[in-house]
């Protein structure tokens, strides 16, 4: 959480943390600005002080929702600095950090943080290091300071999870309303109202459109995909393949907050009308793995017992798992969960070592894939671990496999 920013820096020998670059698609600018929906930012913080933030002129207004006291970026003058410097934007650059640093009494061990290009920043990274003696130019690699206070939540991001949750059930509750409209054929294609089959790829664009109506974005892309596709874990689906009756529908879907934010993920399997015996039994193994996992979720245990853990209750019921052959493509291929926040996918990771404390938000998402045999199920909740270890689920949505029509 960012109340643990200090520690972590002191952890680190940080003496100071700066963050910049555009905001949109910029999870650490993201993070520390709270909400505020601002353009660009420079994010300062020296260990055991306040944070500053500098910004545009234009954008003061908004950036005061950030909480963080304010600099304009006039104060430092980069048109002055850029003609003094005879338009070497690099120059200018580095003397606008410069005074910047000098202003707010920065020195020592500074790590840079944020996304930008990195051919650009490789550039001003030496330069600011080669320039200004009072400052050394961290570089973290791995797992940054900013990842480690990510990777627990505070009780206001959950909120935003948790409501991010809540609109993503809604769409897919819309998508099977949309399904169950259609009428079906005699040879259980679904039909349009002019009689044309229904396909993956017009489900997809009803998918869409219910997540902009949500106030949700996809920069990821979800997943809905059927038969053949469902046994391939990030197919996207075949968008001409019609859509029929009880083939496995896997319908994966991690949108976030619209503008940038807070990620949620869910998945679920459907079967149109009836579920075929062997559907059923992937559906059935799944759940039993889901529920196995969910019940003995634990603050203080490694994240990657979880994977363990699925890997043997899928292969007490006969199926392959990466386990014994890490190089599978049918039975369980893939690890059982991971973080959710500003990335759909961040710490905790679950092949590692990482243990669960209270403020980690993961998912928890068995499957298993048969691409051969035209099936695959894959069944996802969102959990959180509170500040008395308890576990919740955040996810609100049934696990019902088949969806009668008609």
């Amino acid at each position: 959480m960012k109340t643990d920013l200090d520690a972590l820096m002191r952890e680190r020998n940080l003496d100071a943390i700066v963050v910049t670059g555009l905001v949109r698609g910029n999870p650490p600018l993201i993070y520390l600005l709270n909400g505020a929906l601002i353009s660009h930012a420079i994010w300062i913080k020296k260990r055991d002080a306040e944070p500053t933030l500098i910004v545009g002129s234009m954008e003061r207004e908004e950036a005061q929702t950030a909480g963080v006291p304010l600099i304009l970026e006039t104060r430092y003058n980069y048109s002055q600095l850029l003609r003094e410097h005879a338009g070497d934007a690099l120059a200018a650059r580095v003397a606008f950090f410069g005074c910047i640093f000098e202003d707010l009494g920065v020195r020592g061990n500074v790590g840079f943080y944020g996304m930008e290009d990195q051919g650009a920043a490789y550039r001003l990274l030496r330069a600011l290091d080669a320039a200004l003696p009072e400052v050394t130019v961290v570089g973290e690699f791995g797992r940054t300071v900013l990842d480690e206070a990510r990777a627990t939540k505070s009780a206001a991001e959950v909120a935003r999870i948790r409501e991010a949750g809540r609109r993503t059930a809604g769409v897919v509750d819309a998508t099977l309303a949309f399904l169950k409209q259609h009428a079906v054929a005699a040879d259980e294609t679904l039909r349009r109202a002019d009689g044309a089959p229904l396909t993956v790829g017009e489900v997809h664009a009803f998918i869409r459109r219910q997540i902009a109506l949500q106030d949700l974005e996809d920069p990821e892309g979800f997943i809905f995909s059927t038969g053949r596709d469902a046994g391939i874990p990030h197919s996207k689906g075949t968008l001409t393949a019609p859509m029929r009756l009880g083939e496995s529908i896997v319908f994966d879907i991690f949108p976030r907050e619209a503008g940038g934010g807070y990620f949620f993920d869910m998945t679920r399997t459907f079967c149109l009308g009836y579920a075929p015996p062997a559907v059923q039994r992937l559906y059935d193994d799944t759940r039993a793995c889901l529920e196995s996992v969910i019940s003995q979720v634990e603050a203080g245990t490694e994240a990657r017992r979880y994977q363990a853990l699925t890997c043997a209750c899928y292969r007490e019921r006969g199926h392959l798992t990466i386990e014994e052959d890490p190089a599978t493509l049918s039975g369980y291929v893939h690890t059982v969960g991971h973080g959710v926040g500003l990335d759909v996918h961040e710490e905790p990771f679950f092949r590692e070592k990482t243990l669960l404390r209270p403020g980690h938000v993961f998912t928890a998402e068995p499957g298993l894939y048969y691409p051969d045999e035209g099936m695959g199920c894959r069944l996802e909740d969102v959990l959180w671990i509170d500040e008395a270890g308890a576990v919740h689920n955040l996810t609100d949505f049934p696990y019902d496999l088949v969806i009668p029509m008609g």
